[in-house]
């Protein structure tokens, strides 16, 4: 009975050990164009954690809140809408709302529809990903789309963007945006910054801006998908599954604080080809020991 008790707690703590661990890989990799996706269901394989099936879908969702919120706290002044404001929407009650970012949020919800439309209703339709092809799905979207980073790289190296503002985003724009967050939806591995800042780019923005519009878009996609999964999962856990969650939320806001800084300093002096080549060489290790 002892001996039974004892490898029970080990595997309770083994369990929190391995929710900081997913933590903090949500945490560095959610704001860089390499998908967490990918990378959290790779680190599953290696360490995985003593799990249903069921929650680790509802895991590796729900501990993006954590970055999500460290966001939030960075993005503040850059999206909350309330307060007086030197332009605000109109007069009255319109007063209190700034003009700027009302736009703003038209323009992230405009990007937002497709995936809204793919949730609702094409979801169960498109999704062809099974547990028998998942790593190898995952594995080849790395790899394209790596060599697609480096390939626009080239491409719009010698060119100026006319867009280097979210201000200047048209709504036109913002759409294409969101279609190009569609296809990470549908395919593991793709990443969702990736395949925005890679539309981005073909559009003539920035890199900076492409970045920041990304992480902003971030905010309502990764609290709706949270909350998605809450509700198809339910809300009824175990104090052990809630301590999962809460331990990787923690840890995944902690890292992100440091994360989402270091990212947007260094896309102003940097472009993405160390990212596209990091995709390919991962993308062929799945392949290779992990199909």
């Amino acid at each position: 009975m002892y001996k039974q008790g004892t490898f029970v707690s080990y595997k309770k703590n083994m369990n929190i050990i391995k929710a900081i661990i997913f933590g903090i890989i949500e945490g560095i990799t959610e704001w860089m164009p390499v998908s967490s996706t990918a990378h959290l269901k790779i680190l599953n394989t290696f360490l995985p954690l003593n799990v249903s099936e069921g929650f680790f879908d509802v895991f590796e969702v729900v501990i993006q809140l954590g970055a999500i919120i460290a966001l939030l706290i960075i993005f503040w002044n850059k999206v909350w809408p309330f307060g007086k404001s030197n332009k605000p929407l109109g007069s009255g009650i319109l007063s209190n709302i700034k003009k700027d970012k009302f736009v703003l949020w038209i323009k992230i919800i405009v990007a937002c529809l497709p995936a809204i439309i793919y949730e609702l209703f094409l979801e169960d339709l498109l999704n062809f990903i099974t547990p028998q092809n998942e790593m190898y799905v995952i594995g080849i979207a790395l790899i394209l789309v790596g060599i697609v980073f480096i390939g626009v790289e080239y491409f719009v190296k010698d060119k100026t963007f006319n867009i280097t503002s979210t201000r200047q985003l048209t709504l036109l724009n913002c759409l294409y945006i969101g279609l190009a967050q569609l296809v990470a939806a549908i395919i593991p591995g793709v990443s969702r910054s990736g395949a925005t800042i890679i539309c981005a780019l073909l559009l003539g923005i920035s890199r900076t801006c492409a970045v920041e519009f990304t992480f902003e878009l971030a905010i309502p996609v990764m609290f709706g998908a949270s909350l998605m999964k809450l509700l198809k999962y339910g809300i009824a856990m175990s104090f052990g599954e809630v301590m999962i969650l809460l331990l990787g939320s923690i840890s995944a806001f902690i890292v992100s604080l440091f994360m989402i800084r270091f990212v947007l300093d260094y896309i102003k002096k940097n472009n993405f080809n160390i990212f596209g080549i990091y995709r390919i060489l991962l993308g062929i290790i799945v392949l290779v020991f992990l199909r």
